[in-house]
């Protein structure tokens, strides 16, 4: 009969198994790939976590084999968690959203969880060749003693990100279409929180000399891996739900053809990239129905069902790539940031720095300087 140990080691070896199976169906799922895939790396890495505590409990590490695997094999990757959950919600509010070369700086911590594999490696490596005898060195003491103290600022990390976070979702303006998913991502938010508010209520006596011992013999990591397990599937089904429901392109209305739809598509973009209607800090959508003369009903649900966009957001589009494209071409020498920002249409700083920011993931500063 399985003792209840044995029991939780089995629920979290499944729930890891579920969070293999969820991340690579994520990674596979072509509507709003960019959010996808965060959270795909977001559940595979949970998942990684407890299939090592379930390779710690569950299988005896006695064998050179296994101590070998234990010492070299990454399956602690805690770091990269914060960021992910933020480049997650701001991909699933704006899908525009995309973690190029200025964001990686946000990952660079991931160093602190590979560093004692890196060095464990480069240990057995000199001891295969023979500059170190293999029995001077406990591989796998070493890194449990590491990553006892790297959660700190794992947990650190962790934390502020997830601040940051729901100050982001706090400031995002809510919309009709996007109410489903701005509460996903609340709730996305609020449970990393409540995970986080465990874990260290955990961590605090864990890292206490006294305390860790007695911590570990009473209740294990159980306390603080069962709910990464409710967070794997709860994630991993929420996640793909929505995926569907809401990037998913909706189904054409009966009244548009596909001409239709390509016409209006064409003729916006013409009013934009050859009329640069989008150079008018005033423009409203009656104006481009007045230039297209297409119906308002028409455009509204071209850009919102089939491009997948409100109006603001269309026209923002252009203008800052209009902007990147001055920026680049340094001829507005006499003219300050803000200054091309408004010869590019935009009527307001801190419009253009919060859309800039969004759109691109970087100021327009840190877009100059790259």
């Amino acid at each position: 009969m399985l003792s209840f140990k044995q029991f939780l080691n089995i629920i979290i070896l499944l729930g890891a198994i579920q969070g293999f199976i969820t991340s690579f169906l994520l990674f596979r799922i072509k509507l709003n790939t960019k959010a996808n895939t965060l959270l795909a790396w977001i559940i595979l890495f949970i998942s990684l976590a407890c299939f090592n505590l379930y390779f710690i409990e569950a299988i005896t590490l006695n064998t050179t084999f296994w101590v070998i695997i234990g010492a070299v094999l990454p399956l602690v990757i805690i770091m990269p968690i914060g960021p992910l959950i933020y480049f997650y919600v701001k991909a699933t509010l704006n899908t525009n959203t995309a973690v190029n070369k200025g964001n990686r700086k946000h990952f660079y911590s991931v160093i602190l969880d590979l560093f004692p594999y890196i060095l464990s490696l480069f240990l057995i490596i000199c001891s295969i060749l023979g500059l170190l005898e293999s029995n001077t060195f406990d591989w796998n003491n070493f890194i449990y003693q590491y990553n006892k103290y790297v959660d700190i600022p794992r947990w650190i990390s962790l934390t502020a990100y997830i601040i940051i976070t729901l100050k982001m979702i706090a400031r995002f303006k809510v919309q009709n279409r996007n109410k489903e998913v701005y509460n996903w991502v609340r709730q996305f938010t609020m449970g990393f929180l409540i995970f986080s508010i465990i874990w260290l209520l955990h961590l605090i006596p864990y890292i206490i000399p006294y305390f860790s011992n007695k911590l570990l013999g009473a209740v294990g990591w159980y306390p603080v891996y069962m709910p990464l397990i409710v967070l794997i599937y709860w994630l991993g089904i929420n996640g793909y739900i929505i995926s569907f429901k809401h990037f998913k392109t909706a189904k054409k209305d009966k009244n548009l053809s596909n001409k239709i739809i390509v016409d209006t598509s064409k003729a916006l973009e013409n009013a934009m990239l050859i009329d640069e209607l989008f150079l008018n800090p005033n423009l409203k959508l009656n104006d481009v129905v007045k230039h297209t003369k297409i119906s308002q009903k028409i455009i509204s649900e071209v850009l919102n069902q089939h491009l997948g966009k409100s109006f603001n957001e269309y026209v923002n589009g252009f203008r800052v790539e209009a902007f990147k494209k001055r920026l680049l071409e340094n001829k507005d020498k006499n003219l300050t940031i803000t200054g091309i920002a408004f010869e590019c249409g935009f009527n307001s700083q801190a419009t253009f720095q919060r859309t800039f920011k969004s759109m691109t993931n970087m100021t327009p500063k840190e877009f100059q300087q790259q």
